[in-house]
């Protein structure tokens, strides 16, 4: 199952995801102050390029006052964004996988600093 929802991912749009995601990621990585933002970004991309099978373990507690930085510029928009697409993709039985994936996501847009992907 995960290698077929890992194809099916990055046919429908895990790639374009996963570029853009680096594209936001050297863009940040230009200015000193954007790096350690850039550096998630990149994070995101190895996420979203091949989900199934990958776990998150979010610790907070490593980088408190930076994760509460990323929360209010950025991180609870994207975890909205990607709770709203999970629960479309969870009203077929066919999408709840997928969905899945959608909550994991978010779960990371929340504090990715610290965060580690398994």
């Amino acid at each position: 199952m995960k290698l077929l929802g890992n194809i099916i991912w990055f046919v429908f749009g895990g790639a374009i995801a996963s570029l853009l995601w680096l594209l936001i990621g050297l863009l940040l990585c230009i200015t000193i102050i954007g790096i350690p933002f850039g550096l998630q970004a990149f994070k995101f991309a190895g996420l979203v390029v091949f989900p199934f099978g990958k776990d998150i373990d979010t610790r907070f507690s490593e980088h408190p006052i930076i994760n509460l930085i990323w929360l209010i510029l950025a991180g609870w928009e994207m975890a909205i964004g990607y709770l709203f697409i999970g629960v479309i993709f969870c009203i077929t039985i066919i999408g709840i996988p997928f969905g899945m994936q959608w909550f994991k996501l978010a779960q990371l847009a929340l504090f990715p600093f610290g965060a580690k992907i398994r």
